[in-house]
């Protein structure tokens, strides 16, 4: 009788510090990095695509300092960043894996909720433009191309144009996004 007395307990005391009280928030649960060519979840979390600067590798792994200032947000965060790159490989549709490459990367814009595209000043990233090209007009992308990018001008034309917000440097854009996240768990929750 002591030992069920016991276990009831312990059971009760799990229960009271693992479950929030009724009534309460959830705690949110940490990010989740995808990276190609991993499958993207399709479970309903929010997900923030990380478009930006890459340039083959040879733009900083901005990338990486996002993932842990969003790691809070219980968001999923999509990285076209690849570890296991090789620049062997051709830019030609016929190239498996850089076919696998681009088709996750398009799968994984279309999928994502909210896109996150910092243009790095020094840089060109051809790519990211088509990409901003592409999702303009979407409503999902914040965007910061600082002074020193490539094509800023053709860049904040084009923002201009489709109403993309802009922001002034990384810091800020992170900022922009977890205001943006937290506005589409109100909208999810009402």
């Amino acid at each position: 009788m002591k030992a069920l007395l016991m276990l009831a307990t312990l059971t009760m005391t799990v229960a009271m510090t693992t479950t929030p009280a009724l009534g309460a928030e959830p705690a949110t649960k940490a990010s989740e990095v995808v990276r190609s060519p991993q499958a993207l979840p399709q479970d309903g979390r929010l997900s923030v695509f990380l478009a930006g600067s890459i340039d083959m590798g040879g733009s900083s792994d901005w990338q990486a300092q996002v993932a842990r200032e969003l790691a809070d947000e219980g968001a999923v965060l999509l990285n076209p960043r690849r570890e296991d790159w090789n620049p062997a490989w051709k830019p030609v549709a016929s190239e498996p894996e850089f076919r696998r490459q681009v088709e996750w990367e398009l799968a994984a814009l279309q999928r994502a909720d909210v896109i996150f595209m910092y243009l790095q000043p020094g840089s060109q990233s051809p790519i990211s433009l088509l990409e901003l090209g592409l999702h303009a007009g979407s409503g999902k992308v914040l965007l910061a191309c600082p002074d020193g990018f490539w094509r800023k001008g053709n860049v904040d034309i084009t923002a201009d144009r489709y109403g993309v917000p802009r922001y002034e440097s990384l810091p800020a854009l992170i900022d922009a996004v977890r205001a943006r996240l937290a506005e589409l768990r109100r909208k999810r929750a009402g």
